[in-house]
C-alpha cells in the first residue's frame, strides 16, 4: 500500500464509507491512536474495518521506520528513513515545527552540486510514504509546516506528491500556506497546482539569473529561461496570494557575482516574492565551495537594500553533515557491501563492479 488510494481502495472493500476513511486517514497522519476519541469505535465504525485496524496500524507505521536520528546544534535533525523494500530516504525536522519530505529515492535532475542527484533516479516514492514521513515525525515533535524540498524532484513524481499535499492540507491539519511545494520549474506544475483543492505555497530553485549557467548546474532540468521561470511564478504568487520563495544554493567563485546581484535585482525587484539564499552544504568529492558567512551576509543584505526582500539562511543541520543525501550515501556504502558479502562476494569483488 503505497499510495493513499491504495488505503482508501482496502477500507472501503471491507465496508467503510468515506467518513470511516477520513476519520482513519484523519487520525493516522496526525499520528494519533486509531482508537482515538470519546465515542467507542463499536457505535459506528464497521465491523470488519475495526476489527481491521490493528493489523492497518501497524501497516502504516511501516511504511516509515526511523533508521538514524541526527540532531543538530540549531534545534534541527536528520533522519534518516526506511520504506518498506529497504530503500532509504531522509527527512528533516526544522526548527519551529517544520518538515522536509523526500518525494523520490534518488533524483533525475542531477544537479552537480547535490548528492541525491549522483545516483540518479531509484524509484518514487509513493503518496501513502510521503504522509508516512509526516506522521513519523509527529511521533518526534509537533509538526506545523511540511516543505517538499528533501530527496527527489515533486514535479517528476506529480500525482503523488498532489494528493499528498491534498490529505495534509485537509485531515492532516496543515495550513495550505505551510505546505511548501518546491521545484527546478516545470510546466506541468503551473497547470496543475492552481486546480487543487489545496494550493500549496510554491518555492523555485533559481540557483543562477543566466540560462547557459542554469543549464550546467541542472542538466537535466526543464530549459525554463530565469525570466521565463519568475513570470511564471509571479502569476501563481497572485492568484494564491502566497510569495514565490526562490531558492538560491550560494556556491564561492560560481554564483556569487557582482554580477549575478544585478541580475536577481532585475528579476525579481517589485516580484511578490522572497529570496531564500542558502550558502552551500559542502559535499565530499564534489568541486564547489561554500561562501564566508561574512560574504553570504553582504550579498544578502546588498539585495535588501536595493528592493529584493532576503533572507539568509542556514541550510539545516549542517554540523551533522547530513544535506543534499549525504546520510542515504553513507547508508548505501555501510548496507551493500554487506548484502554482497552474504551473497557470497567477496569485498574486492564487490568494488571491481563498481
Amino acid at each position: 500500500m503505497h499510495s493513499i488510494q491504495d488505503i482508501r481502495d482496502h477500507l472501503r472493500a471491507l465496508g467503510a464509507n468515506e467518513r470511516h476513511e477520513q476519520r482513519v486517514l484523519r487520525l493516522w497522519a496526525q499520528a494519533k491512536p486509531q482508537d482515538s476519541g470519546r465515542r467507542p469505535l463499536e457505535s459506528f465504525m464497521p465491523t470488519a474495518v475495526r476489527e481491521t485496524l490493528p493489523a492497518l496500524s501497524q501497516m502504516l507505521s511501516g511504511l516509515a521506520t526511523l533508521r538514524e536520528q541526527h540532531p543538530g546544534q540549531d534545534g534541527s535533525a536528520r533522519l534518516l528513513v526506511g520504506l518498506q523494500d529497504g530503500q532509504t530516504v531522509e527527512s528533516v525536522l526544522l526548527p519551529r515545527d517544520g518538515l522536509c519530505v523526500s518525494s523520490q529515492v534518488g533524483c533525475a535532475v542531477g544537479c552537480v552540486f547535490c548528492m541525491t542527484g549522483r545516483e540518479g533516479l531509484i524509484r518514487q516514492v509513493g503518496s501513502a510514504e510521503i504522509v508516512a514521513q509526516v506522521a513519523l515525525a509527529r511521533t518526534l515533535r509537533p509538526i506545523k509546516k511540511v516543505v517538499f524540498m528533501g530527496m527527489g524532484e515533486p514535479s517528476h513524481n506529480l500525482d503523488a506528491v498532489m494528493d499528498a499535499i491534498d490529505l495534509l492540507g485537509t485531515v492532516g491539519n496543515i495550513g495550505h500556506k505551510n505546505l511548501v511545494f518546491s521545484t527546478v520549474g516545470d510546466a506541468r506544475v503551473f497547470e496543475r497546482l492552481p486546480q487543487g483543492r489545496v494550493k500549496p505555497a510554491l518555492a523555485l530553485s533559481l540557483h543562477t539569473t543566466r540560462a547557459d549557467l542554469r543549464a550546467q548546474l541542472l542538466p537535466r532540468a526543464p530549459r525554463f529561461d530565469p525570466q521565463d521561470l519568475v513570470e511564471a511564478g509571479e502569476v501563481y504568487a497572485r492568484a494564491t496570494g502566497y510569495p514565490i520563495q526562490y531558492q538560491w544554493t550560494l556556491i564561492e567563485g560560481v554564483n556569487d557575482s557582482a554580477e549575478e546581484i544585478d541580475g536577481i535585482v532585475r528579476l525579481l525587484k517589485g516580484k511578490y516574492a522572497l529570496m531564500n539564499m542558502i550558502p552551500y552544504n559542502a559535499v565530499p568529492d564534489l568541486p564547489y565551495a561554500r561562501p564566508s558567512w561574512e560574504r553570504a551576509a553582504e550579498i544578502a543584505r546588498s539585495l535588501h537594500q536595493r528592493g529584493v526582500l532576503t533572507k539568509l539562511r542556514q541550510s539545516a543541520g549542517q554540523d551533522v553533515d547530513g544535506g543534499c543525501g549525504q546520510l542515504r550515501a553513507r547508508d548505501v556504502q555501510r548496507v551493500q557491501p554487506m548484502k554482497m558479502l552474504m551473497s557470497g562476494l567477496k569485498p574486492a569483488t564487490y568494488k571491481s563492479v563498481l
